[in-house]
């Protein structure tokens, strides 16, 4: 991509958007990284910290489910920006609380708190962008968007690693307020604005589920998220005890395999982001990257006896095959009208991270009989095939203009 390119898609509104989501997503894998330390100094034991650690984690994920579906609405109502001021204001404020948690009821209360402002900062900004950008560029703004948000995880694990977990937290929150400021610089979508007038229905989300062409195109827009989730949240979340089941050489520990798959993430979202600019199509590049995400995913489970470096360099492949989450969140955005956009740009990316339920109590109901890597093979295979099927009907959006209503 050539420098005057560049200097068209580096707009402020796309700079502070990208930072936006590199804090979101430090405060969104925090608690995953501090887990142990935290709810150690609280006084639990290792059962307690594995109880209580997916109470909270389950928390905050319901605080994102629901998160979604409110900052989606009020997009779609308000205007994208009363989002990202809204959302940042109220994650911000629940991780600085964060640092100063006595007890773990505070801290599971807390973490839902966050994840509803967590769930605004991705969809209102994508649908911003898309809709200041021209149509032939708009895919770059998301790439660079995703491609810079993800490294919040590289973040969180060096931060955690090199401070206490309460100064962690006391970061992300004082990271937030500073890019609040920076947020007053940035204007609101004229394309918002334009149909803004009170006879358009806007943020009904309802009508995703009632009207029949809607449903049809939001159920695609998820399902082919799906393999993502998988990926990250049984490949690289369970990774001490696939490395185990691989008999590695080595101790494998779940936050640098984070880190190494976010890292590739990032790469990744910068590929296949490019990939899709350079063929002018959504479609062909996300089906080719699910396809390599599908040989890293069997590349993953031939590691037996492997080395512990062997095994970080698999889930760094991981993370740059699966690294299509900017090219999803655009195509979810490009397939829906100004008036349910943000609704939509907003409520999958959290309806696909609350997929990772349905799937992890597969796994898990399916480990007795068939053991952990039987279990995630079968698992991803339903998964991927279910995703490709969708992708194979979801149409082609590279091209459309995005000034459009739905009826």
């Amino acid at each position: 991509m050539s420098t005057s390119v560049w200097r068209q898609v580096l707009t402020l509104p796309v700079i502070v958007i990208a930072m936006g989501y590199f804090v979101d997503i430090y405060d969104l894998i925090l608690f995953g990284v501090v887990r142990v330390s935290s709810l150690t100094e609280l006084g639990l034991d290792k059962e307690g910290i594995t109880l209580w650690g997916s109470y909270i984690l389950n928390a905050q994920m319901a605080g994102m489910l629901i998160g979604g579906i409110l900052w989606g609405i009020m997009g779609d109502k308000k205007g994208r920006l009363s989002v990202l001021f809204a959302s940042i204001i109220l994650y911000s404020v629940a991780n600085l609380l964060n640092a100063f948690v006595t007890n773990v009821e505070q801290y599971a209360l807390l973490r839902f708190i966050a994840g509803i402002g967590l769930a605004g900062e991705l969809g209102a900004g994508v649908t911003l962008v898309a809709e200041i950008l021209p149509k032939e560029l708009r895919g770059y703004g998301v790439m660079a968007i995703a491609a810079f948000g993800v490294l919040g995880v590289v973040a969180a694990n060096i931060v955690a690693e090199n401070f206490a977990w309460r100064n962690a937290y006391i970061f992300g929150g004082a990271l937030g307020f500073l890019l609040l400021v920076l947020r007053f610089r940035v204007r609101e979508s004229a394309m918002f604005e334009h149909h803004a007038s009170g006879d358009v229905k806007r943020g009904q989300f309802f009508a995703l589920f009632t009207h029949k062409k809607l449903f049809n195109k939001y159920i695609k827009a998820i399902v082919i998220g799906m393999p993502l989730w998988y990926v990250v949240g049984i490949l690289v979340m369970f990774s001490p005890e696939f490395a185990k089941a691989l008999m590695i050489e080595g101790e494998i520990k779940a936050g640098q395999a984070l880190m190494y798959t976010y890292i590739g993430l990032s790469i990744g979202d910068l590929a296949s982001g490019y990939l899709s600019q350079m063929m002018r199509s959504r479609k062909r590049a996300y089906t080719i990257f699910m396809a390599l995400s599908v040989v890293s995913v069997i590349y993953y489970f031939t590691l037996s006896g492997a080395s512990a470096q062997s095994f970080y360099i698999a889930m760094f492949l991981l993370g740059v095959f699966c690294g299509y989450w900017a090219l999803f969140i655009t195509m979810a955005a490009e397939q829906f009208g100004t008036n349910i956009r943000a609704t939509v740009a907003t409520t999958v990316p959290n309806f696909v991270r609350g997929s990772v339920v349905p799937i992890t109590s597969s796994f898990m109901l399916l480990k007795e009989s068939m053991g952990v890597l039987g279990s995630a093979a079968t698992v991803g295979a339903v998964v991927f095939t279910i995703a490709l099927v969708a992708l194979y009907f979801t149409r082609e959006t590279f091209h459309e203009d995005l000034d459009y209503i739905e009826a």
